[in-house]
């Protein structure tokens, strides 16, 4: 099962997308700030960040950065009820997964979240395949194959 961090200072909103969440078979997390967000993402394997773009202290776009810093194959979705292209550029820029636009449709953000999970599962397998190897019994076995 994957998990997905939800970041928002909303209460009511989290609530919503939590359920909306877990009822599509994921794990949930919830943080109410950034820096809550970074403590769960320190002790929890996530799959996915759901944050919004605007919250006191951090807001979205500082969390992204920072997640970016310690995990950057870490997909990270921005939400927001004041977007503008300029803004949507700049996440994309800062390797924001996507952005979307408050009020939206429940299966709209599911979707997404599917994919990203996806792909992040999909990173995460390909790291493992691709690890060099540093263990001198197997490659001198290797090396008479």
């Amino acid at each position: 099962m994957e998990s997905i961090l939800v970041v928002d200072d909303e209460k009511n909103y989290t609530a919503v997308l939590n359920a909306v969440l877990e009822e599509e078979g994921f794990e949930t997390f919830v943080a109410n700030s950034g820096a809550k967000a970074l403590e769960v993402i320190e002790r929890e394997e996530i799959g996915l960040v759901i944050t919004d773009m605007k919250m006191p202290v951090m807001d979205g776009l500082a969390l992204l950065e920072k997640i970016k810093r310690r995990q950057p194959d870490m997909p990270v979705i921005l939400m927001t009820a004041h977007g503008t292209v300029d803004k949507a550029v700049e996440a994309m820029q800062k390797g924001a997964y996507t952005f979307i636009l408050k009020p939206f449709e429940n299966e709209r953000l599911v979707m997404y979240a599917h994919k990203a999970v996806e792909m992040h599962r999909l990173l995460k397998d390909n790291q493992r395949v691709n690890v060099p190897i540093h263990d001198d019994a197997v490659e001198a076995a290797l090396a008479n194959i």
